[in-house]
């Protein structure tokens, strides 16, 4: 049972089947083009590390909420002793 859909095609590749070698230049260019927007992204690709980072933060304290508490914890208490040294470092 197959049905014939037509298979998308990523922005960074070329369609197959262009016969015309100035659409097939255009095509590479274009897909050319797309690969170097993507490498040179860096706001969106660390934008989306970033949300990677945090789902999988999240899975972890579904899976585990008190190792999460305990590090929120942890990292609390290590803000709080840098506020402090930097206070007690500003006064003296």
């Amino acid at each position: 049972m197959s049905i014939d859909r037509p298979v998308p095609v990523p922005r960074t590749a070329v369609p197959l089947g262009i016969t015309d070698p100035v659409q097939s230049a255009r095509a590479e260019l274009k897909a050319a083009l797309a690969a170097l927007e993507e490498k040179a992204n860096i706001p969106r690709r660390a934008s989306e590390a970033v949300d990677q980072k945090i789902r999988d933060v999240r899975e972890s304290a579904q899976r585990n909420p008190g190792a999460a508490a305990a590090l929120v914890a942890g990292v609390a208490g290590l803000v709080g002793f840098a506020v402090w040294g930097i206070v007690r470092a500003y006064t003296r």
